[in-house]
């Protein structure tokens, strides 16, 4: 127990938790440092925009795997409507949307995923 007027806890901005905490078991050096960065970022811009990199280096190397570009999409689908704060109808909107840019987008370049994912999101 807290000596009386004292706070419990460990002093205000501490880094133990970076460097001898649960996750410096899993992270090496590098990781840890990109940890630390990562704390620091407030909001879900970048992660919005990584996975929609990420995305289309997918369409664009992998086409012929459905499922991770469905799951990619589903999840872009669900970090634009947390950030907007999305209804469910807004948010099906967006998948449809999402999925007819990719079909757009694939058709042109001659790969054939556009029919698969019109199934997948309707």
């Amino acid at each position: 127990m807290a000596e009386k007027g004292g706070k419990r806890g460990a002093p205000k901005g501490n880094q133990y938790a970076r460097k001898h905490g649960f996750y410096s078991r899993v992270l090496d050096e590098s990781e840890q440092l990109d940890f630390a960065q990562a704390t620091c970022v407030e909001g879900i811009d970048d992660e919005i925009a990584l996975l929609r990199v990420k995305i289309k280096s997918l369409v664009a190397h992998d086409p012929d795997n459905i499922d991770l570009i469905m799951k990619a999409i589903n999840t872009l689908a669900r970090m634009v409507s947390t950030k907007y704060n999305l209804s469910k109808k807004d948010k099906k909107g967006l998948k449809e949307a999402i999925g007819t840019v990719l079909r757009d987008v694939a058709l042109p370049l001659g790969i054939s995923i556009g029919a698969t994912i019109d199934k997948r999101i309707g």
